[in-house]
């Protein structure tokens, strides 16, 4: 053992290495500094607790070692991935990403200061919404608007503000559980609301919601089952059957759309996403939505509706505690300018970029990029084929989406290896496993990425030398 801790090279003999001096220039001098001293410190307790003689590397393998043990250490857990699921809102990766016109407002307000709660005309404080609130109303017709940070933050501040502490009747087909634990019961309680389901899973009717209206009801709600579908023997009343209802007893509707669409995506062969502005229209007092579905936005939860409701909801304390910042505001500003004109939303907005797509562009993407990843070495096969994807984020499940993928035969590990190597490599690249191959969508892949997703394939292996026969080749 003091042989093995005596071959144990010094931190500068081990800084003075090539690897380890490379890293610097990506790392700080003092984080490979600490790195070194703590994997030497592992090593010489290693060597310590064993009962046999220990082999210790030389200095040359251990640098490598341990600078492979940093950088993987020091990468940062929320990095840039490719999107190949075919998935285009998922969850796990972000849902929607933002117009180049959305970066570049978050960079002109958050570089320096900017007018967040101040009118500089007048001078005089304002509210943060301002910055949104014109432009929301005008897409949706509804008189005010308020934003929050999540569509969760939205109903569990409209619930609070305009029926804490009273009854607010549902279906019982519309008691939603999203992902993350968010279950509207809960949700209701929390706010301070009473839930008053009616009806059944499969058939409520307008008379199920007259029937439990009573001294102690302060609003009548609509939740889109965005995640799911009741199919079948069913029935719903009309949103403007409950809003007839509520007028007769004085009673707010609120309207929670949940993905919330601000154009009708039937264009794009996806339908029943409600449109925000249809519901306005509808008569609903109040209409929640996210700004990062099916909007295309950042993330946070927009309300828009009748202007004395809207500002008790901007009156209550709860506001302050779901608010956004001058980042959200700003992204979701100039994502919502872009909506003026259908034409430019489409060439701008990432997701109705990708939405509106044509198959044949896909399959020609598919059919060229093909043969450059079969050139690959960790490929054995690269093979455009037709498949579908899914908008996802809680959004139509089952309803599908044209598109063409390209599917990966590893050449010599398992799909599972290949997808696990593409995942955690530069750039990361996420696609889907079907039928013993790696699908990667092209539906969810934005035609500037190819050439980085091109150079992930390429990182993972070097192609066979000349002369080589490849799989399926043989004479």
């Amino acid at each position: 053992m003091p042989n093995a801790l005596r071959n144990i090279p010094s931190v500068n003999e081990l800084l003075d290495s090539p690897p380890l001096k490379s890293l610097v220039q990506s790392v700080s001098h003092s984080t490979v500094v600490t790195g070194v001293r703590k994997f030497l410190e592992n090593l010489r307790i290693e060597a310590q607790s064993r009962a046999s003689a220990m082999g210790i590397p030389t200095p040359n393998e251990l640098a490598e070692r341990i600078a492979a043990w940093i950088a993987t250490e020091e990468r940062p857990p929320l990095v840039p991935v490719i999107n190949a699921t075919g998935i285009l809102l998922h969850t796990g990766l972000g849902r929607a990403p933002l117009a180049d016109e959305a970066l570049a407002a978050v960079t002109d307000v958050s570089s320096g200061y900017a007018s967040v709660e101040v009118d500089l005309i007048t001078g005089e404080r304002s509210q943060r919404v301002a910055a949104v609130e014109r432009l929301l109303t005008r897409l949706t017709g509804a008189e005010a608007a308020a934003v929050a940070n999540n569509n969760a933050g939205a109903t569990l501040l409209t619930l609070a503000a305009l029926a804490g502490g009273k009854e607010v009747v549902v279906s019982r087909g519309q008691l939603i559980e999203i992902g993350g634990s968010y279950r509207l019961p809960e949700v209701m309680s929390a706010s301070g609301a009473i839930l008053r389901e009616v009806g059944t899973t499969n058939k409520t009717r307008s008379g199920d919601y007259e029937a439990a209206i009573g001294e102690r009801t302060g609003a009548l709600m609509r939740v889109h089952t965005s995640n799911y579908v009741i199919a079948g023997f069913t029935e719903q009343p009309s949103l403007a059957e409950l809003v007839t209802l509520a007028r007769r007893h004085s009673l707010p509707v609120i309207d929670d759309i949940g993905s919330g669409a601000l154009v009708d995506l039937g264009r794009y062969g996806i339908a029943g996403e409600p449109v925000a502005g249809e519901s306005i229209r509808a008569g609903a007092d109040v209409v929640l939505f996210s700004g990062d579905k099916l909007l295309g936005g950042p993330q946070c939860g927009i309300i828009v509706g009748r202007r004395t409701l809207i500002e008790k909801i901007m009156k209550h304390p709860l506001m302050r505690a779901l608010r956004v910042d001058k980042m959200t505001l700003a992204a979701l500003a100039a994502t919502l300018r872009l909506y003026g004109d259908l034409e430019v939303a489409e060439r701008s907005v990432p997701l109705l970029s990708l939405l509106s797509t044509p198959l044949e562009n896909l399959k020609n993407r598919a059919e060229r990029l093909a043969p450059q990843l079969a050139a690959t070495g960790a490929v054995a096969k690269a093979e455009p084929i037709q498949d579908v994807a899914y908008l996802g984020g809680g959004s139509v499940p089952t309803q599908q989406i044209d598109t063409w993928c390209i599917a990966l035969t590893p050449r010599e590990s398992t799909v599972d290896a290949l997808s696990d190597a593409l995942r955690i490599g530069t750039p990361s690249v996420v696609g889907r496993i079907k039928s013993g191959r790696l699908f990667l969508d092209l539906r969810s892949v934005f035609p500037r990425q190819e050439a980085n997703l091109l150079v992930a394939v390429q990182a993972l292996g070097t192609p066979p030398a000349a002369g080589a026969v490849a799989p399926g080749k043989q004479g």
